[in-house]
């Protein structure tokens, strides 16, 4: 049975992202789609490694992290790759918990000025 192959624009519309967006995790070697002429087709190693791309992106992580990330598992194994996301991970965690802390100071900050006001008018 062929392995499925999705065109430029299936690919696009699978994963809800622009051609610009596309294009540009082509060109930072994130996806590396196979070409015949001008056409790109992608195969299921691509489909899975946006998939990762596009979860890595709603963690938090940057592209060149989220890059790096791919490339261990390419030059060192599934292994060393779980390592570096466990590490990775951690790291985000830390991060997300600060800005949640910042984000309920603010929401109590304005919530206090809210009914402060609320309470002058009425």
């Amino acid at each position: 049975m062929a392995e499925e192959r999705l065109s430029f624009k299936e690919m696009c519309a699978r994963f809800d992202v622009t051609p610009r967006t596309l294009r540009y995790y082509e060109y930072i070697e994130l996806l590396r789609p196979e070409k015949e002429g001008r056409s790109r087709f992608y195969t299921s190693r691509e489909v899975a490694r946006m998939t990762l791309i596009l979860r890595g992106r709603r963690f938090g992580f940057s592209l060149e992290e989220i890059r790096q990330w791919l490339l261990i598992y390419e030059e060192k194994g599934t292994e060393a790759q779980m390592r570096e996301w466990v590490r990775l991970a951690d790291r985000q965690l830390g991060v997300l918990a600060e800005e949640r802390a910042r984000l309920d100071a603010t929401i109590r900050e304005l919530t206090g000025l809210r009914d402060a006001v609320s309470g002058e008018i009425g």
